[in-house]
């Protein structure tokens, strides 16, 4: 049984995973509206609903592993630690942004946060994990490399070949399959004859389980457990979310592949939902406390907001700046 002491910690603990999901939940509704006043431009792929994946893996990794990620990055790169307002700036195309608004919302980037993309083609971030590793494998370096993809990665080539190298070289990546049940609209069950993705996985050797996406401190405990065992052991280890968006794949999606109840009910157990039960049961939340925390974070992404509103566009003479490399340099 646990004493007073411990049972307070672990509530402060599990407070600060709650802040962090609300943190990303209230940054990605605010740029789904800001998108249909045309702030926000281009594609937008949303994390809502989650949020446990970012937020639980995050705490099993240090400031000096990597991070690779996918188009629907925003939730990774505000987990890892990125200025939200650098984010928003992204977002918005200015040069405020993390990538001086050259990449937008699918290429958030930041070598200081050890943070490499956003990668806007599916399974493309696999190969640049294994290559990441391979370097600190090569130099020495005690790091993990941390990669997550979606569950349509696994019926790209780049994802068998990336796992079969990772495994035959024992490289150290934390693979994470955010399992959201649909690769863009298609339901895996008409396009995948093993819909377990660890298995996949576990065909080539690794050590691999799924896990349940939806609760952030199970995900944590399971990253946890496998980023220990890489740095204690070496080699990659596999870990499948089973998880759900809330919205569609991007903000042109009709969602014509499933229904208005389907979502629903996944809403009724959602990760910020599960948390806050948790914490209520546990007298680690109560009313007054939850209401500030929604103040805090909400005045966070509104400052966030007006930093991205206030920053410039890049000019038109620095576009070909980081292209071409000027004469006699």
């Amino acid at each position: 049984m646990k004493n007073k002491s411990d049972a307070k910690q672990d509530d402060s603990h599990l407070q600060m995973l709650l802040k962090e999901m609300l943190r990303i939940r209230r940054f990605e509704e605010r740029c789904a509206e800001l998108y249909t006043e045309e702030k926000i431009r281009g594609f937008l792929h949303l994390y809502i609903g989650e949020e446990a994946v970012a937020v639980g893996v995050m705490q099993a990794l240090t400031a000096e592993d990597a991070v690779v990620s996918t188009y629907r990055e925003h939730g990774h790169a505000l987990a890892r630690g990125l200025d939200m307002k650098a984010v928003m700036a992204e977002m918005y195309g200015k040069v405020g942004g993390s990538s001086r608004g050259r990449g937008g919302s699918m290429h958030i980037f930041d070598a200081t946060k050890r943070f490499y993309g956003g990668n806007a083609i599916v399974a493309g971030a696999l190969p640049m994990a294994v290559g990441l590793a391979l370097a600190d494998k090569l130099q020495g370096r005690p790091r993990v490399t941390c990669c997550f993809f979606g569950e349509g990665a696994a019926a790209e080539g780049e994802f068998h070949e990336s796992l079969n190298l990772a495994q035959l070289w024992q490289l150290p990546v934390l693979f994470v399959c955010e399992n959201n049940r649909y690769a863009m609209g298609t339901a895996l069950t008409i396009s995948e004859s093993e819909q377990h993705i660890f298995k996949k996985a576990a065909s080539y050797g690794l050590p691999a389980e799924a896990v349940d996406g939806m609760q952030v401190s199970a995900v944590e405990a399971a990253a946890r457990a496998g980023s220990t065992a890489i740095r204690a052991e070496g080699g990659p280890r596999f870990l499948e979310c089973l998880t759900y968006r809330f919205r569609g794949h991007s903000m042109f999606d009709t969602q014509l592949y499933r229904t208005p109840d389907e979502v629903e009910q996944w809403q009724h157990k959602g990760p910020i939902v599960q948390l806050r039960h948790e914490l209520e049961q546990s007298g680690g939340l109560d009313e007054a406390y939850l209401q500030q925390l929604e103040q805090d974070v909400r005045q966070e992404v509104n400052a966030a907001v007006a930093f991205a509103e206030q920053s410039e566009f890049e000019p038109e003479s620095a576009l070909c700046w980081g292209v071409y490399q000027e004469p006699g340099v």
